[in-house]
């Protein structure tokens, strides 16, 4: 018999009994691109270095172009121009003008630049300024976008492309990140084919292997797929101790329930401690948990939709917490377009499709069974119901997560 935690009581023990087991390690920048940081990263400089414009015009002290018009233009001399790629090695003079192109240095002095649109060179060495300039207009300035010892990135983010453009603006060649964590993959069941043969009768091709191998690899982890284990115990449990002892990690998938062949609960309490056997949610209530030192060992439902659902919301943010790992969700607002029933005690996950209609986004839930992968084929991401909710009418506003 199974004796469920709900699924915050899951999320809780997670946070009690697994703790970051990450080990840092150098990766040059070109190779950090969803590399989780190791630490927060802090500039040694300024960037930019220098006051800098961010127009072609002319650097100019604000208060010399107070009240200029069309009609009576402010008529500076023309000091000298800086050329892009070189210091401003002199200082402005007062009541006159420096012409600068866009990046360029701008001299000591100036507090903005007029762009060129609003000037008008006589060609007698002065220049004409027909609309005043305010202090900080159309510059940046040494330091405004990073300063030694600010906090660029923290400890714990995954690293996009814009971050390595910013590693990359404060010299950071090499990135201080976490060892990926190397995931073991065992799928489990005597119906089980590789998914390159045809099915003989009562044989389904596996579907978790590669789906879970898709989602840890998305996740940043590196994955070892075992390959399929028939129904026999001896075998599942030398292939189990075999992936204990080479990864961080092992996901079993079927075998998770309670009838005579379902093996997994026995052998991961035989190699350690045994955190859970059940969580109330739809679908995956059968689901194991356990450990053997830091080492979590998974034992997930054989049906595809429900490994993905509780690797999605439980065994990801798992490995988020070995890894150190800042895991981001994402949910829009959205009305259901049809009521939905709930089975009361359990959280239940509902794949969805979204469309806008008048201006408002609209789910409709896809009905399926959790051994159908096209649920999750054919969604555009998902909604819960909350275990004390019996239900949802139709029109009831959702939160739908979407992206993997």
């Amino acid at each position: 018999m199974l004796h469920v935690k709900t699924p915050e009581e899951v999320l809780a023990l997670i946070e009690e009994e697994f703790d970051f087991a990450g080990q840092p390690e150098l990766v040059q920048l070109s190779a950090a691109l969803g590399r989780t940081l190791a630490e927060d990263i802090a500039a040694e400089e300024y960037v930019p270095d220098f006051d800098r414009s961010t127009v072609d015009g002319y650097a100019v002290r604000a208060k010399d172009t107070f009240g200029c018009t069309d009609a009576i233009p402010a008529i500076l001399p023309l000091q000298g121009e800086v050329l892009m790629g070189e210091g401003a090695e002199f200082a402005l003079n007062p009541e006159e003008c420096v012409a600068v192109p866009t990046g360029g240095a701008v001299p000591k002095g100036a507090d903005s630049v007029v762009m060129i649109e609003y000037t008008e060179d006589y060609g007698d060495g002065t220049i004409g300024v027909s609309k005043s300039a305010a202090p900080g207009q159309n510059m940046i300035f040494r330091g405004d976008d990073v300063y030694p010892g600010k906090v660029i990135l923290k400890k714990g983010r995954v690293l996009s492309s814009q971050d390595i453009g910013a590693l990359a603006a404060i010299g950071r060649v090499e990135v201080p990140v976490v060892k990926k964590l190397t995931v073991g993959v065992i799928s489990t069941g005597d119906e089980l084919v590789e998914p390159s043969e045809k099915p003989s009768a009562g044989q389904v091709r596996d579907v978790n292997s590669p789906m879970l191998q898709a989602m840890l690899t998305g996740f940043g982890a590196n994955v070892i797929n075992y390959g399929i284990v028939i129904d026999d115990e001896a075998l599942l449990s030398e292939k189990v101790h075999k992936a204990v002892a080479e990864c961080d990690a092992v996901l079993l998938s079927g075998g998770s329930s309670v009838g005579v062949k379902d093996a997994a609960c026995r052998i991961i309490e035989s190699m350690g401690s045994l955190l859970l056997h059940g969580i109330a949610i739809k679908p995956g209530k059968p689901t194991i948990l356990g450990k053997t030192g830091q080492k979590p060992l998974v034992g997930l439902p054989g049906h595809p939709v429900a490994a993905y659902f509780i690797t999605k919301l439980f065994i990801l943010p798992l490995l988020a917490r070995l890894s150190g790992k800042q895991l981001e969700s994402y949910s829009v607002p959205a009305r259901i377009t049809e009521s939905v029933s709930a089975n009361h005690g359990r959280a239940q996950v509902h794949c969805c499709r979204l469309e806008r209609r008048a201006g408002e986004l609209w789910a409709t839930p896809i009905r399926g069974k959790s051994g159908l992968i096209t649920t999750l084929a054919g969604a555009d991401g998902y909604f819960v119901i909350d275990r004390d909710c019996e239900g949802l009418p139709q029109g009831a506003e959702i939160q739908v997560y979407t992206g993997e």
